[in-house]
């Protein structure tokens, strides 16, 4: 079974290319977007019709295909015009990925069908011992709520971690139709990030058949460290499909990141090159570009942002790298590998972060009130700045214990 793709001739220039094109339109929309906890019906037939839901899906399933790093390139063009959007787009397309990667190909076929269209955040649920999944014969029996599921707004599929009594403590990967669980209304009081669509989940007893769920560990692919490939670079000939998902999973995070302070260096720059700066009599007519103080932060921040974009390419690089190599000797991707991208891309994350921190303090008070971009874009950094998985100072040390092949403690 295959489904075609929808534009088979798009190349991944042309795929960045169209969402470069929405940045003034993912601009004008952000406020509404914030006020809905989520981007608007339109704009998902938008990004649907580009097929940014179909980058890292297979093509015999009617996805395009493209590699992690085109992946990257695109969602930084969508966060640079509005974060919120670009982290519910981000978690939502992303994980055909793991579809691709660790489900059989008649599992693929079931989940990706009938036309290829595939939207499906995934949780780890931040409620151990409530998510459930009770062996039946066929499957399992799945109950209980899953928070953060960002991307859930226009799923199509909902995948989360369940507890299998007697399993290990990150249990089973579970993926679930969208009529089988209910978002909850219960998104937009953090202090950014508002329009990221991250609303919990709650499935009641839904039925979820055996091949429609797979060991975390195989998902995680380091925890225990595995021998085995994951059996998606078998079925479509395509190492991407057996990268794992560590390392990927802290870059679809980080590249919004990115994508936001690249926003903020926009609207910065935009207010270096019409605003004059300051004065005790206030008649000056210099422009803040002019001025060495306001020159001196736009080039540090400028420094940052394209090193930790260029870090965030590399990543994208590396994924392919050791997902090739993890082919070509049947082994899988290893822990140091995984974790040696966690350090770097963390790193980028940080390097996001300080410029918006630069850029925000030196902008002036007329740039933090509500309803202006920068205090919005600031916002939207400090969400995910707060996220305790992602302090690289409290979690550098997994990195070494990586490297010294000692255990990893879990985060």
């Amino acid at each position: 079974m295959s489904f075609d793709v929808p534009d088979p001739d798009l190349t991944p220039d042309q795929m960045v290319a169209r969402a470069v094109a929405l940045r003034s339109r993912l601009r004008d929309d952000q406020a509404q977007t914030e006020q809905n906890s989520r981007y608007s019906k339109d704009m998902h037939d938008t990004f649907t019709e580009a097929g940014f839901y179909r980058i890292l899906q297979p093509r015999r399933f009617g996805g395009y295909e493209f590699d992690p790093r085109t992946f990257y390139r695109t969602i930084i063009e969508i966060a640079r015009g509005c974060p919120s959007t670009g982290w519910m787009l981000c978690l939502g397309a992303g994980h055909a990925l793991q579809i691709g990667s660790c489900f059989s190909e008649e599992a693929q076929a079931e989940i990706l069908g009938p036309d290829g269209h595939f939207v499906a955040p995934l949780s780890v649920g931040n409620f151990p011992g409530t998510r459930p999944a009770r062996p039946v014969d066929g499957g399992y029996r799945v109950s209980g709520k899953w928070r953060y599921a960002s991307g859930v707004p226009y799923s199509t599929h909902f995948m989360g971690l369940a507890d299998v009594e007697g399993s290990d403590p990150a249990g089973l990967l579970v993926v679930v139709p969208r009529d089988s669980y209910e978002v909850l209304d219960d998104w937009g009081d953090l202090i950014g990030l508002k329009g990221s669509g991250s609303n919990s989940v709650v499935i009641d007893d839904a039925f979820v058949p055996t091949d429609h769920t797979v060991d975390s560990a195989q998902l995680w692919g380091e925890w225990p460290l595995t021998t085995e490939l994951l059996p998606g670079a078998a079925i479509h000939g395509n190492p991407m499909y057996t990268g794992g998902f560590m390392a990927f999973a802290i870059s679809e995070l980080t590249v919004v990141q990115v994508g936001a302070a690249r926003g903020m260096l926009d609207e910065y720059e935009e207010l270096l090159r019409t605003t004059v700066t300051n004065s005790m009599g206030g008649n000056s007519t210099t422009k803040r570009c002019a001025d060495p103080d306001f020159q001196r932060s736009y080039g540090m921040a400028l420094g940052w942002v394209d090193a930790a974009h260029a870090i965030m390419m590399r990543s994208g690089e590396l994924y392919m790298q050791n997902a090739t190599r993890a082919m070509e000797t049947g082994r899988q991707v290893s822990t140091e590998d995984h974790w040696r991208v966690y350090g770097m891309v963390q790193t980028a994350a940080r390097l996001s972060w300080e410029a918006g921190e630069l850029l925000f303090r030196t902008a002036g008070s007329g740039s933090s009130l509500d309803g202006r971009r920068i205090q919005r874009y600031w916002r939207d950094l400090c969400a995910f700045r707060s996220n305790t998985t992602h302090q690289f100072d409290f979690r550098s040390r997994t990195v070494a214990q990586a490297r010294f092949g000692l255990p990893i403690e879990r985060i």
